[in-house]
């Protein structure tokens, strides 16, 4: 498809008949990245007073606890939004139907997500964080000089994405320029056709998770045949941290810079990085806190929890919501003279691949959509101990049913192999690693290929 047809078109009408307001949100993010920095948290305020007042009419949940606080909405600053008490995962799962709007203008949209700490999460989403996301993304595509409409290949794996193969969106993925790969199941074989593919497609860019496209960048490599992408302006990367390693081996395979987000599904799309590697906080849609132990604010440079409020996050309110990424803020400004804020540095958390028995390399995600929308499954941690040996932890709440067990078994078995065992253990507790952290995937099997 033209580019030009497929972004003064085909793009703005879907989102028209979507009811998605990304476009005229989109030419709003154009001018207000150019405000000062004063201004723009002029902006972030409010906009934080009309999500406030959202919550207090719709929210009955965030209603309470506006009222217990005694915060006023009137006379708001940043300060005072912080005796606001925040809000974590575990309150989003248990109390997460006495947050959502359902009468948003739009509606809402029903959504599940693992999380980096394998607490799955069900929750809803109206129109204007659809296109709050979209937006974003766009003007960070067009940081790097890549626009609507131009050839983008995804390296994706969300069952969205891979279950929808209809015609109707084969159709619509070509009339928008985009081609998806499945990164959840990247065996040699598929890797070769992938690598065709893209050369064959002639993408301005290239966007999937961070060790996904790694992965492919080292097959490639390994293959020892030089790929040629002349019209491909940035590798952008998401879902999880972006190590120095594989910044280089994807940079030096594909010729091109490589350019990383910030987000998840709860939170949304939080940061994307410029073309001189500063990562900006999309401050129009979001207010970050970076927070210690204790939950005051850290001074720039300093590491702390990333506490996200989702300003067009009304169908269901994020606010003060703790993310559980590790963050460090800059004192810095955007050499480009945007007022946007600088994040100096995401640890995040990292996830494993798994392998299949027949050797496929499958990403970690595949493991954690078979959890994510069991009922019950307050946690999780997902151990693959030698090819076809799986264990699988579960902290389980009220909602737990015994029927579940046998169901994870066999999806399992579905995703890994007809021949693996899968042991599922019902836990207490799931003890942290070494480092701290809790890892939700963890593989003790090496891939080969």
């Amino acid at each position: 498809m033209n580019p030009y047809i497929s972004r003064e078109i085909i793009y703005p009408l879907q989102e028209k008949l979507l009811h998605r307001p990304t476009f005229p949100y989109l030419a709003e993010l154009e001018k207000s990245q150019w405000l000062s920095r004063a201004d723009i948290e002029a902006l972030q305020l409010k906009k934080l007073q009309t999500l406030l007042k959202t919550a207090e009419a719709h929210s009955l949940w965030h209603s309470q606890r506006i009222k217990e606080s005694g915060i006023s909405i009137d006379q708001l600053s940043f300060e005072e939004f912080r005796k606001l008490p925040t809000m974590t995962r575990a309150d989003a799962q248990q109390h997460g139907q006495d947050m959502v709007w359902h009468g948003v203008p739009g509606g809402t949209f029903r959504y599940t997500t693992g999380g980096s700490s394998g607490q799955p999460l069900i929750f809803y989403f109206g129109r204007a964080r659809q296109a709050a996301d979209a937006a974003g993304r766009i003007r960070a595509r067009r940081w790097w000089g890549v626009d609507v409409g131009e050839p983008e290949v995804y390296l994706w794996g969300a069952p969205v994405e891979l279950n929808n193969t209809d015609k109707v969106k084969t159709i619509r993925d070509r009339l928008l320029n985009q081609l998806v790969l499945n990164a959840f199941a990247m065996s040699p074989e598929r890797m070769a056709t992938y690598l065709t593919a893209i050369e064959k497609f002639k993408p301005r860019c290239i966007y999937g998770y961070a060790s996904s496209v790694a992965l492919l960048a080292r097959f490639a490599k390994q293959q020892g045949k030089p790929i040629s992408l002349p019209s491909l302006k940035v590798i952008c990367t998401t879902g999880e941290p972006l190590y120095p390693e594989q910044r280089q081996i994807i940079s030096e395979v594909f010729n091109v810079p490589v350019s990383n987000e910030f987000g998840s599904r709860d939170a949304g799309l939080i940061a994307h990085a410029n073309n001189h590697q500063q990562m900006l906080l999309l401050s129009e849609s979001n207010i970050l806190e970076v927070l210690d132990a204790e939950g005051n604010p850290v001074k720039p440079g300093e590491m702390g929890e990333a506490v996200m409020t989702g300003l067009c996050s009304e169908a269901q309110p994020f606010i003060r919501y703790r993310t559980g990424d590790m963050v460090k803020l800059s004192a810095d400004v955007d050499k480009d003279g945007r007022g946007l804020h600088v994040i100096e540095e995401v640890i995040g958390r990292s996830t494993d691949f798994l392998v299949h028995e027949n050797g496929s390399i499958i990403h970690a995600l595949a493991g954690i959509y078979i959890l994510r929308e069991t009922p019950g499954v307050e946690q999780f941690k997902l151990i693959q101990h030698a090819i076809n040996e799986f264990e699988i932890l579960i902290v389980a709440n009220k909602f737990w049913e015994h029927s579940s067990m046998p169901a994870i078994e066999n999806k399992a078995k579905a995703r890994f192999g007809a021949a693996c065992k899968v042991d599922v253990k019902l836990v207490d507790s799931i003890p942290p690693e070494a480092s701290g952290k809790i890892r939700q995937v963890v593989s003790k099997v090496q891939p080969v290929f």
